[in-house]
């Protein structure tokens, strides 16, 4: 289909004033981005992953392979009526900005990502979760999982809660899945594990798992070690603040290339919505 676009509408001829020549550029990288959007967000869709960094990019890409495709009856349209056009020019813009505000985030999350683990002992090691695939920590998950169990290896004492719920379509809690995982590939002793198994946010994964701490006696005045994506590291350390931890150690695992841009893009939302939702 790409093949197809590109032979009917990429083609410049000699004779295309720069008007035109503008035109079937637009429209060109239009049906490509879009197409990779589409893509990509049609591949997250398809292993039921139904959240912003999925949907958006599938409604975005579908919206610009539309643009491209139907670029002189869509334009014949909206020139018939002022209206309409003021509406096209207003959406343009509004897209624009938002292109503009998330490339500065992608630039923060560059530079907050760049994390070194931490040699500061810490009684306690909390590891949100990151949703589950086929019953399995997804590549996510399982890259926060490995990089709490390196730093659980260095201090033997410090016990290891594991955060998260039910997921949709999940038989399974998260945290089950994650104390599986810890147990099975690196070997760490049950005794050290407490799952906590209700969460269903970033949020609640801290607050839930203060209950577990004080149970074992440990105060939030005390370092606690929370192991979270790259990406995640600014969001989780301000709501942990925001929740009483007085020092939280925050542990960065490195977030799967192939997922990492539709992590980000998620993030982008799950930033708004934490500040709406006053969680900072």
């Amino acid at each position: 289909m790409l093949g197809f676009f590109m032979r009917k509408f990429a083609r410049i001829h000699a004779n295309d004033n720069p008007q035109v020549y503008m035109q079937k550029s637009k429209r060109v990288i239009s049906f490509i981005i879009g197409s990779l959007l589409f893509a990509d967000g049609l591949y997250f869709v398809l292993q039921l992953r139904f959240n912003f960094g999925a949907l958006l990019p599938l409604l975005i890409g579908l919206g610009l392979i539309i643009y491209a495709l139907a670029y002189p009856k869509l334009i014949a349209y909206i020139q018939t009526n002022t209206i309409r056009q003021s509406i096209w020019r207003w959406a343009w813009a509004i897209f624009f900005v938002w292109i503009f505000s998330l490339v500065i985030f992608f630039v923060f999350l560059g530079f907050s990502t760049q994390q070194n683990t931490p040699h500061v002992a810490a009684p306690a090691i909390v590891v949100l979760g990151s949703g589950l695939k086929h019953g399995k920590p997804s590549p996510t998950l399982a890259s926060r999982l490995d990089q709490a169990a390196s730093y659980a290896k260095h201090h033997p004492n410090s016990i290891m809660v594991v955060s998260g719920g039910l997921s949709f379509q999940q038989k399974n809690s998260e945290a089950e899945a994650m104390r599986q995982y810890l147990i099975d590939v690196h070997h760490i002793p049950v005794k050290r594990i407490y799952t906590e198994d209700q969460s269903t946010s970033t949020e609640l994964n801290l607050i839930n798992s203060k209950k577990i701490l004080a149970k074992q006696h440990i105060s939030l005045q005390q370092p606690i070690a929370i192991v979270t994506s790259d990406f995640h590291i600014p969001r989780s350390r301000a709501i942990a603040i925001r929740q009483g931890y007085q020092t939280p150690i925050m542990l960065s695992a490195q977030t799967p290339l192939a997922t990492r841009y539709n992590a980000w893009l998620r993030e982008y939302f799950a930033y708004l919505s934490g500040w709406l939702l006053n969680e900072y």
